[in-house]
C-alpha cells in the first residue's frame, strides 16, 4: 500500500469510528485524530492517480470495525456502503468539515 492510500485510510478510520461509536468522548476523540489527519492531508494533498477513495473506504472499514471497539459501537447498527460518501478531493480540502462528515457516514449507513 502506498504512503497516499495509507494516510487517506487513516483519516477515514478515524470518521468511521466516530459514527460508529456511541460513546461520547471517544467518538470525540476519534473527531480530533481525524481532524488531525485530515489537515494532514489538506496540506499535502495526495495524487488522484495514487489513491482508489473506494479501495482506502473498504481498507478504513475494516480498521474501524474493529473487535476492540465492538463494545463501544451503538450509532449504526447496519452495514456502511461499499462506496466513499467522500471523494478525495473532499477530504483534501481545507473546508472539510469532521461534524459533517460523520452524520454522512451515519446517514449512509442507515439508507444503505
Amino acid at each position: 500500500m502506498n504512503a497516499d492510500v495509507e494516510r487517506v485510510r487513516e483519516a477515514l478510520a478515524e470518521l468511521i469510528k466516530a459514527a460508529l461509536l456511541s460513546d461520547d468522548a471517544r467518538s470525540l476523540a476519534c473527531r480530533e485524530a481525524a481532524a488531525v489527519k485530515l489537515t494532514a492531508l489538506a496540506e499535502n494533498p495526495p495524487a488522484a492517480g495514487h489513491v482508489r477513495i473506494d479501495g482506502a473506504w473498504t481498507l478504513a472499514i475494516q480498521d474501524a470495525e474493529s473487535p476492540e471497539l465492538a463494545p463501544y459501537e451503538g450509532q449504526v447498527n447496519l452495514t456502511l456502503p461499499r462506496q466513499c460518501p467522500f471523494t478525495l478531493e473532499e477530504l483534501a480540502s481545507p473546508r472539510f468539515d469532521t461534524d459533517e462528515a460523520v452524520e454522512r457516514i451515519r446517514k449512509s449507513a442507515s439508507t444503505g
